[in-house]
Formats: C-alpha cells, structure tokens, sequence
C-alpha cells in the first residue's frame, strides 16, 4: 500500500511539471499571424470537428485551452519587443508596440454630417468663396520705414478726413434745412462775427445730446441752443409749486369772469406799430412809382417837340421856291 502511494505521488508530479512546461511553450503546425500594434493573433490552423460537435464540456474545455495557447503565444512575442521602464526604476515595465498593419472596424457608426448653415447655402448659389488672408507683412514696404507710426499717420489723416466731410454734411444739412440759403461756411478764418456764432451753435447741437455737455464759450448763454435757431420753448412741471398753480388758475378764472376785458398793452402798441410802419411802406411805394411815371413822361416831350417843329419847317423851306415862280 506504502509502495503504491509513492508512484501515484511521482506520477502527479510529473503531470505538475509537464503543465508548467506546456503552460509556456506552445507547438502549432501554421505559425500565427501577429498585429502587435493592435494585440492580434489570428490563428490559420483548423480545430478538430469532432470535439466541437454538441455543447457538452468536452467542446468548453477544447475553447478555453485554445484561447489559452494562442494568448500565450501572443504575450511571448510580446515579451521579445523593446521594453522601458515607465516613470523611473521602479516603475512598470512598457512594451512599445509598433505600428498597426490590420484596420480593425468602427465600434460606433460614423457621424452624420453636419446640415449647411443659411449662410453657406446663399454663399453656395452665389458662388461666393472664402479669401485666404494676406501676409501680415506689407508686400513691397520699405524696410527702413516705421510701420507703425506709418498706420498712426494713416489713422490721423482718417480721422480729419471724416472731421472735415463731417462739418461739410452738417453745413449742407443746415443750408437746406433753413428757408433762407446760408452763406458759405469759410474756414480760412475770414468770417465775422454772425457767421462765427452761426457756425458754433451748428457745430453743438450736431452732438446726440443737442450740445447740452459739451463745454460752452466764455460768453455763451448756459441754455443749449436749438436746432432751428429759435428760442426753446418750456413748460412747467407736472409735479412743481401747487401754491403758484392754484394762483394761476384763480387769476384766470377771474379774467373769464370779469366784464372789461384785460387789454395788453404791450402786445397793443406792436400791433399799432407794424400797422403804421406797413401803411408807411405802402405810401413810399406809391411815391417811388409814380416819380418813375413822371420821368418817363419827361423824357418823351423833346421828342414830340422835334416832330411838330419838323412840320413847321416845311412851309418856310418851300417860300422861297413858290416866290420864284411867282415873280
């Protein structure tokens, strides 16, 4: 019995050995074919058909000791690439794999394309394309030039151009907006004093604000000027002096209610005085038209004179010929 549990115990340990053996090296009659970039063993030799019929345990253990030898003939190719260590000594070690040979299939499908914007469709029928931008660098810029105080002329000589079209819109605007055509704005410095004042209002109340901050002259009034020239008009608050409203409308329903009207004086005499200054113009105009009637008369006379001294002249030119034939 001894005897025997000895042989069954040296026949076990063989077998261990023999795995071990066989857990690394692998035989195969057609080599495998190898992606390492992508860890991929393809393996050309057929299975046996007779251990693959049915589903019995015989077919699982046939598949995984399949899958086990071809892995582990994958990892010792893997084992004979050039290997590092990652992050230092102590790290792991890391095959570098080379590159891919096999396209292996999407896992996802591919995405859709994205629908035109309406902006590329218009582009897509008017047959507009994109510009390449130009080159920073000026094409044939003098090397010795400064391009940046260059672009600042530019940018200054910009800047009075559109000052200067600017007033010109604005004295247009002004010439036609007015009944009466303005004169020219003169900006040589030959202006007086009228066209000086007309010249600044204008050029304040061309602001957005009407002039009301911008800085005013020594001697211009606080109140901003309008555009049409006139004065502007202003109107009491909704919410102001209740006392001097309600005195307000006491005095005028006192002046609806008296008998004698309320004459203004002042609004009186003006009437009177451009009636009387129009009666006079209408008077001086009369005058100025009937001297011209006069003169007109005057310088014809001389004239008719001629002609009646012309017919007197006859008789005396035809005596002396009458008395001949008489005598």
């Amino acid at each position: 019995m001894a005897a025997v549990r000895v042989e069954e115990v040296l026949a076990a340990a063989e077998e261990q050995e023999a795995e071990k053996r066989r857990s690394i090296t692998v035989e195969k009659e057609l080599e495998l074919e190898y992606d390492l970039g992508n860890l991929l063993a393809v393996d050309p030799n057929p299975p046996p058909a007779a251990a693959l019929r049915g589903a019995g345990p015989r077919r699982e253990a046939l598949l995984r000791a399949l899958a086990r030898d071809n892995t582990q003939l994958l990892v010792s190719r893997l084992w004979e690439l050039p290997a590092e260590r990652a992050g230092g000594a102590g790290g792991p070690l890391v095959a570098q794999l080379p590159e891919p040979t096999f396209r292996l299939p999407r896992e996802k499908p591919p995405p859709k394309p994205r629908p035109p914007t309406r902006w590329e469709q218009v582009a897509r029928l008017k047959g507009i394309r994109r510009k390449k931008k130009t080159s920073l660098v000026p094409a044939g810029a003098d090397p010795e030039e400064d391009q940046f105080a260059r672009l600042r002329r530019e940018k200054r000589e910009r800047v009075a151009r559109n000052e200067l079209n600017r007033l010109r819109n604005l004295a247009r605007a002004h010439r036609a907006g007015s009944a009466v055509p303005a004169a020219p704005l003169h900006p040589t410095g030959h202006q007086d004093r009228d066209e000086l004042r007309r010249v600044a209002r204008v050029a304040r109340v061309s602001t957005a604000s009407l002039g009301r901050f911008q800085p005013r002259l020594p001697k211009e009034s606080a109140e901003p000027p309008s555009r049409s020239g006139g004065k502007k008009r202003r109107f009491e608050p909704l919410l102001g002096n209740l006392a001097a409203e309600r005195s307000r409308q006491l005095e005028l329903l006192r002046d609806m209610g008296s008998k004698k009207p309320v004459l203004d004086i002042t609004r009186a005499v003006n009437k009177q005085l451009r009636q009387e200054e129009a009666e006079a113009a209408a008077a001086n105009k009369g005058k100025k038209q009937s001297k011209r009637g006069k003169r007109g008369r005057r310088q014809q006379r001389p004239g008719r004179s001629g002609k009646k001294s012309g017919g007197r002249r006859q008789p005396q030119q035809q005596k002396p010929a009458g008395g001949g034939a008489g005598g």
